[in-house]
C-alpha cells in the first residue's frame, strides 16, 4: 500500500507540485459568477485503482469548508468510512483518505462566509456533531434529503459538463431568496484575508481592532462563518507561507526557514509540520520531492 502527499495552496491552480495526484486525475472547471462570492473552485477527480490495491493520500488542510459528491467509491477519511454526499468542516489537521477501486466526484469548495447560505448552519457547526472539527456531515442532515437526490441526477448526466451545469443550477437555487453575506460575514472574511496576507503573524488584538470588534467578538465571527478559530486560522496562514517559502528552496536550511516563516525556533517548526502537516518538515520534502516526480508540471 502506497502513501501519497497531496497540497493545494490558494494559488495553485489543481493542486501544488508537492502532489502524487496522477496527471490527469483532477480537472478544474469555471465558477459561474452568480456563484463567485461563495464558492472557491470545483474540482472534478477521477482515478481507477486495481482490485486489492490502495493507496493512502495524506491532505494537507486548507481550513476550508467543503461539499464532496461520490459517484464512485467513497474514500474513508482517518479511519472513517466515506459518504456518499457530504459537508466536511474546516479543518487544521492532515486528514488520511484511503482509496480503492473506482474513485470518482466533485469537490466543491466554499468561500470564507458562504456556508451560512449554501448549507444553512455556522461553518463551525459541520462535522461538530461527530465531535471532531474537520468531521464529514452527510449532507441530506442539512439539505433534507435533497443531497442523495442531486447526487442521483448527476450520475444520471450525460457528461462531466452536464454535471457541472446541474450542480451550478442546485447551488444557486439554495442562494434565491437568502439575503447577501451581511457586516458579519463580512467582518469575519476581512478578517480571515488580514491574518492570511500577513502570514499568521498579525496579532489576533490587531485584527479584531482592524475590524472594529473585540477579541472575544473575532471568536464568534470565525466560528460561525470561517469554521476554525483564528489561532487555528493563523497556524494555517504561517504553515502555508512556510510551505510557499520551501517551494524556492530545494535544500532548505530548517534554522532559517523558521526564523524567516515566524516559527519561535526550529523545534516549534518541527511541531507545527507533525500537527498541520502529520510529517515532519524533512519527511515532507522527501514526499514532495517524489510526488513532484509523478506529476506533469
Amino acid at each position: 500500500m502506497g502513501e501519497r502527499l497531496f497540497l493545494r495552496l490558494d494559488d495553485d491552480p489543481l493542486h501544488g507540485p508537492e502532489s502524487g495526484v496522477p496527471a490527469g486525475a483532477l480537472r478544474a472547471f469555471p465558477v459561474g459568477a452568480a456563484l463567485r462570492g461563495h464558492i472557491a473552485h470545483i474540482l472534478l477527480y477521477r482515478e481507477n485503482f486495481a482490485e486489492g490495491h490502495e493507496v493512502l493520500e495524506r491532505v494537507v488542510p486548507d481550513g476550508a469548508v467543503r461539499l464532496v459528491f461520490n459517484l464512485g467509491d467513497a474514500p474513508s477519511a482517518n479511519g472513517n468510512e466515506g459518504q456518499a454526499v457530504q459537508a466536511i468542516g474546516a479543518s487544521a489537521t492532515p486528514v488520511v483518505l484511503r482509496m480503492r477501486r473506482k474513485v470518482e466526484g466533485l469537490s466543491v469548495t466554499l468561500r470564507t462566509g458562504a456556508a451560512a447560505a449554501l448549507l444553512g448552519v455556522p461553518a463551525g457547526e459541520i462535522g461538530e456533531s461527530g465531535g471532531i472539527l474537520g468531521s464529514a456531515l452527510h449532507l441530506d442532515a442539512l439539505w433534507h434529503g435533497e443531497g442523495a437526490l442531486l447526487l442521483e441526477r448527476m450520475a444520471g448526466a450525460r457528461s462531466d459538463a452536464a454535471r457541472v451545469a446541474l450542480l451550478h443550477t442546485v447551488l444557486q437555487q439554495r442562494l434565491q431568496g437568502r439575503e447577501a453575506a451581511g457586516n458579519a460575514a463580512a467582518a469575519a472574511t476581512h478578517a480571515a484575508q488580514l491574518i492570511a496576507s500577513s502570514g499568521g503573524r498579525r496579532p489576533l488584538r490587531e485584527v479584531a481592532a482592524a475590524i472594529g470588534v473585540g477579541e472575544r467578538r473575532l471568536q464568534q465571527l470565525f466560528h460561525a462563518h470561517v469554521g476554525l478559530s483564528p489561532r487555528a486560522w493563523s497556524r494555517l496562514a504561517r504553515m502555508h507561507g512556510c510551505l510557499r517559502a520551501l517551494r524556492r528552496q530545494p535544500s532548505p536550511a530548517w534554522a532559517d526557514v523558521a526564523f524567516e516563516g515566524g516559527f519561535y525556533d526550529q523545534s516549534h517548526l518541527v511541531n507545527e509540520f507533525r500537527a498541520l502537516c502529520g510529517v515532519t518538515p524533512t519527511e515532507f520534502m522527501g514526499r514532495a520531492i517524489a510526488g513532484s516526480s509523478k506529476t506533469a508540471g
